[in-house]
């Protein structure tokens, strides 16, 4: 497969907010060698809101599963050695819960834009024009 310069070498990208002010990007990018790797950016909101500070690591395949290993005996660790009382299942069920409520919030809102027409608000908008729409006040802290 040929590499073309006008292609983004980006193949997939995951995001992962983690609070107000902090969210990861993993992404899955092609090299020109018809390769893959990983980038894993940590981008956080400065206090001022004078934009934001990144950090990125790039994981490459031939470390992939020494990292993951690593990583899983660490996390493993802090949960069984370090804080065996400490219930890490609380942070999905309160982003579960919250994402219930959002849903829920949202069926109610394009409900009421049904029937009452106004279906043209900001988020819709920003949609069309691949703005996110979404702000920072909406997600649960942790």
């Amino acid at each position: 497969m040929d590499h073309d310069p006008k292609r983004n070498d980006l193949v997939k990208s995951l995001k992962v907010r983690a609070g107000r002010r902090r969210t990861y990007f993993l992404d899955i990018r092609r090299t020109k060698g018809d390769d893959f790797y990983i980038t894993m950016t940590e981008s956080t909101r400065r206090f001022h809101g004078d934009g934001y500070e990144r950090h990125k690591i790039f994981l490459y395949k031939e470390d992939f599963n020494r990292f993951l290993g690593g990583l899983e005996e660490i996390v493993d660790y802090i949960k069984t050695e370090l804080m065996p009382e400490y219930d890490f299942d609380e942070f999905d069920r309160r982003q579960a819960e919250y994402e219930a409520r959002k849903a829920e919030e949202d069926r109610l809102d394009q409900e009421y834009r049904e029937k009452h027409g106004d279906s043209d608000n900001e988020e819709d908008r920003d949609h069309q024009h691949g703005r996110d729409g979404e702000n920072d006040d909406d997600r649960i802290d942790w």
